[in-house]
């Protein structure tokens, strides 16, 4: 078992205890169907960490915004979620449809047609800049190349999970797994050529 300090923002993946967890959460999602304020702040607490972080990934800036919302929905629709799946992919997926509903929002106000929009770094981006960090990598892919890159080795969600979070065919998720990888690849040797 790996210690949470391990990685910042990232919960560590117990294998063992998830259906225990699962079964938990289930149930404490049943009483919040139920009206009990007490047992969502529980869920939140459970899972507002690994949401923020991921959509600070995707989203950059809006993260608090988004996770807030996502949170407002899971409350609301409560007595939506059956147990099939995660409680904590749950909520993943409902941020995740946050995410993209703003994000077409903001194109149709601003008239962007098919541009994607990436959190900009304000280091100017130089070829020969070796230390390349992880925000200016995933700056460079799309917001759905991020969330699946993210999810799969920022959070150790399987592929499938992923998938299920992002709504989207398991092969489709591994499709943009491996495009945001070659995508990094490509950026990583560009960064480090001098």
């Amino acid at each position: 078992m790996r210690c949470c300090c391990a990685d910042a923002g990232r919960a560590p993946r117990q294998r063992g205890s998830a259906p225990l967890r699962d079964e938990e959460d289930s149930a404490l999602n049943a009483r919040v169907a139920a009206g009990d304020r007490g047992a969502f702040q529980l869920l939140v607490l459970r899972h507002e960490g690994r949401l923020r972080a991921f959509l600070a990934r995707v989203a950059g800036s809006d993260a608090d915004d988004l996770a807030q919302e996502a949170f407002v929905r899971a409350w609301q629709r409560a007595g939506d979620y059956r147990g099939q799946g995660s409680y904590a992919a749950w909520v993943m997926g409902i941020g995740w449809r946050i995410f993209l509903d703003q994000r077409r929002t903001t194109r149709r106000r601003e008239g962007l047609a098919e541009r994607d929009e990436a959190p900009a770094s304000d280091a100017p981006h130089s070829r020969s800049d070796a230390a390349i960090d992880a925000n200016r990598l995933l700056a460079g892919l799309s917001p759905q190349e991020r969330a699946a890159l993210t999810l799969c080795f920022g959070h150790g969600w399987s592929h499938g999970e992923a998938a299920e979070i992002m709504g989207l065919p398991l092969g489709t998720l591994k499709s943009l797994v491996l495009r945001g990888r070659a995508k990094a690849r490509t950026l990583i040797t560009e960064g480090a050529e001098p």
